[in-house]
C-alpha cells in the first residue's frame, strides 16, 4: 500500500510561544538568540507502542535534525491530558504547541465541515481515505480549520487511527444484535445518530476509564481499531472479548499547531516544520497499517473472538446521515468530492 503525505502546499503554522501557560520562567528557556526553541507535542494515548507516539517521536527527530538544534521538542504521551478536549484547550491557550485530535473536537470549536470526516461508512478503503485527505478535499478542510478558528488552529497533517470495529459482550451476527446494547462512543453528532439508529445506546466514557467501565459492566460494548483497544487490554474484559468487524470508520486524526504564533517563525523554521510534519505523517500511518494485523492476531491469541459481518444494513443507515449532515452544514460539494474518489 502506497503511503502518501499531506500536500505541503497547505498553509502551515507552528506554535512558538516562549512563555507557555503555567510553565513560568522555566518555559522561557530557548527564547534567546541562538538557543533552542522549546516545543511541547502531546497526544492522549498512554501506550508507548501507540502509533501516535511513533508519529510524534518522528516529528521530534526530524524537526531537531532539520533545524540543526534550533528546536527542542518534548513529546508527551497522555501526560498533558488523556482527553482531547484538554489538549485542544491547551493548544489554544499556548500551553502546548502540537497536538493530535479527532475531527469531533474541531466541530465543537465551530468548524462543522470537519464532521464529514467522521461520518460512518464514508470511506471504503485506506486508499480511498488517503486520496481524500491528501488531495483537494484535505486542503480545503485545512483552510476551513484555519479560517473558522480565527487562526487559533492550523492543520499540519492528517494521521490515521485505523479502521474501527465493534467489540462487546456478544458478537454481532446482524444489526438486530445491537438493539438496547450500551456502546461507548460519541454521544452527540453524526456518530451518535448512527449508533442510535442502529439500535444501540451511545454512552459517554472517558478513554482512560474505559477498561474499568467494560470490566465493571458500566458499558456493554465499544468501538475502535485493533491497535488502540488491544493495547488497552479491552479485549480481555467480558464486555470486550467479542469483535465484529463492522469497519464503519476509516478514522482521521488531525495534527494541529497554533496558527496565531506563525509570525514568530522564520522561513527556515517553517521549512524544518514542514519536513518534520511530513515525516510524522509517513511514520504514523505506516505504524497504524502494520499494527492492525499484528494486534488482531494478538487479540485472538489472548482469547478474543473475531467474526465478519455483512455491513449492508449498517451502510443503509449511514447514507441518509451522510446526506443530511452535508446539507445541514452546506458541504454537499465536499461530500460529492469524497464519494467521487471511490474506486
Amino acid at each position: 500500500m502506497k503511503k502518501k503525505s499531506l500536500l505541503t502546499s497547505v498553509a502551515l503554522t507552528l506554535s512558538l510561544s516562549a512563555v507557555l501557560a503555567g510553565c513560568g520562567d522555566e518555559a522561557s528557556k530557548g527564547s534567546g538568540e541562538g538557543e533552542a526553541i522549546k516545543i511541547l507535542a502531546a497526544h492522549n494515548q498512554t501506550s508507548p507502542d501507540n502509533p501516535y507516539q511513533t508519529g510524534l517521536l518522528k516529528f521530534e527527530e526530524v524537526l531537531e535534525a532539520e533545524s540543526d538544534g534550533g528546536f527542542d521538542v518534548e513529546v508527551h504521551a497522555g501526560t498533558l491530558g488523556t482527553e482531547e478536549s484538554e489538549l485542544v484547550e491547551k493548544l489554544k491557550l499556548g500551553a502546548v504547541d502540537v497536538v493530535v485530535v479527532s475531527p469531533g473536537f474541531m466541530t465543537q470549536t465551530g468548524v462543522k465541515e470537519v464532521d464529514l470526516l467522521a461520518l460512518p461508512y464514508l470511506f471504503e478503503s485506506y486508499e480511498h481515505w488517503e486520496s481524500v485527505v491528501d488531495g483537494d478535499v484535505g486542503e480545503k478542510m485545512a483552510e476551513l480549520i484555519n479560517e473558522k478558528s480565527n487562526n487559533d488552529f492550523k492543520l499540519v497533517g492528517y494521521w490515521s487511527a485505523g479502521v474501527r470495529h465493534y467489540y462487546g459482550k456478544k458478537p454481532l451476527e446482524s444489526i438486530d444484535d445491537l438493539k438496547g446494547l450500551s456502546i461507548r462512543t460519541q454521544t452527540s453528532g453524526v456518530v451518535s445518530d448512527f449508533w442510535s439508529q442502529a439500535g444501540a445506546v451511545p454512552t459517554s466514557v472517558a478513554w482512560g476509564e474505559l477498561y474499568q467501565a467494560l470490566q465493571q459492566n458500566v458499558v456493554e460494548s465499544s468501538e475502535n481499531s485493533y491497535p488502540y483497544f488491544v493495547q488497552q487490554n479491552h479485549h480481555k474484559t467480558d464486555n470486550g472479548k467479542f469483535v465484529s468487524e463492522t469497519g464503519h470508520d476509516y478514522t482521521t486524526r488531525l495534527l494541529l499547531v497554533n496558527g496565531k504564533k506563525f509570525d514568530e517563525m522564520t522561513a527556515e523554521q517553517q521549512d524544518a516544520l514542514l519536513a518534520a510534519a511530513d515525516a510524522s505523517i509517513q511514520a504514523e500511518r505506516e505504524a497504524v497499517y502494520a499494527q492492525e494485523e499484528e494486534y488482531k492476531e494478538k487479540a485472538i491469541a489472548e482469547g478474543a473472538e473475531v467474526n465478519e459481518i455483512d455491513t449492508a444494513e449498517f451502510i443503509k443507515i449511514a447514507e441518509p446521515i451522510q446526506e443530511k449532515l452535508a446539507k445541514d452544514i452546506g458541504a454537499e460539494e465536499l461530500l460529492e468530492s469524497i464519494k467521487g474518489l471511490r474506486k
